[in-house]
């Protein structure tokens, strides 16, 4: 027994000074480097993982699907992980073709229009119609629905346009302008579709000088209402 404890001591004692470099709290000294990533490379770093793990959740997923589709049809042979990490892989690259052609289509149909803002393209501002343009548009298409009815009326009525914007025929809609003033189109009645341009429907006054005009001929036209008078006058477009 004493021959025992004799032979603890060295054991003990080789142990303590590890013992006191633990229990003894080191001195941070200001300075010291520290190895961490910027904001930039840590953002990618996220976006990298995870699109990995979520790489990886889709092929564990195709893989269980395959499978499971297996057991109804023998004829499909068992898909291992390596196989629908590659299946996936070329879904992916499909994918991308697809997207890389619709974006090189558009850039050819509108070059110059599309500019790239964070991983997506935006339309250029100076491409983005203004306020007053789209208002504009909606005022022609409003008149653009007028001749559609006008030309299906002339179409089963001999060519003639209806004598007045009262007429049956044609919806009261139809003649009202864009806005909520109910006010109709100013329209010229006693006349022929096809015929020689002349003024057949235009914008009332609410619209200020410039108006859009419908004409005989199914043009339409953006004129100053003084010209609009001296094509009545004439009989014709000026």
């Amino acid at each position: 027994m004493p021959g025992r404890g004799r032979g603890r001591l060295p054991s003990v004692t080789s142990r303590l000074p590890f013992v006191l470099f633990l229990l003894t709290p080191a001195v941070a000294l200001a300075g010291m480097p520290s190895f961490l990533l910027s904001d930039v490379a840590s953002q990618r770093f996220q976006a990298i993982s995870f699109f990995l793990a979520l790489f990886l959740g889709v092929t564990l997923a195709v893989r269980a699907l395959w499978n499971r589709l297996g057991r109804d049809v023998p004829r499909l042979p068992r898909l291992g992980f390596g196989s629908a990490l590659a299946l996936v892989f070329l879904w992916g690259l499909g994918f991308q073709l697809v997207l890389s052609m619709i974006a090189g289509g558009r850039e050819l149909m509108t070059p110059g229009a599309w500019e790239k803002k964070g991983v997506t393209y935006q339309l250029h501002e100076s491409e983005l119609p203004s306020e007053k343009e789209l208002v504009l548009q909606a005022r022609r298409q409003r008149l653009e629905e007028l001749r559609v009815a006008l030309w299906a009326y002339a179409a089963g009525h001999g060519s003639e346009f209806p004598p007045s914007d009262f007429a049956p025929g044609i919806a009261e809609e139809r003649w009202k302008v864009l806005g909520g003033s109910g006010l109709h189109f100013v329209y010229v009645s006693g006349l022929k579709a096809d015929a020689p341009a002349t003024p057949l429907a235009y914008e009332p006054g609410l619209f200020g000088p410039e108006r859009w005009v419908l004409f005989t001929d199914g043009d339409i036209r953006r004129m100053p209402i003084a010209s609009i008078h001296e094509a009545l006058a004439a009989g014709g477009a000026p």
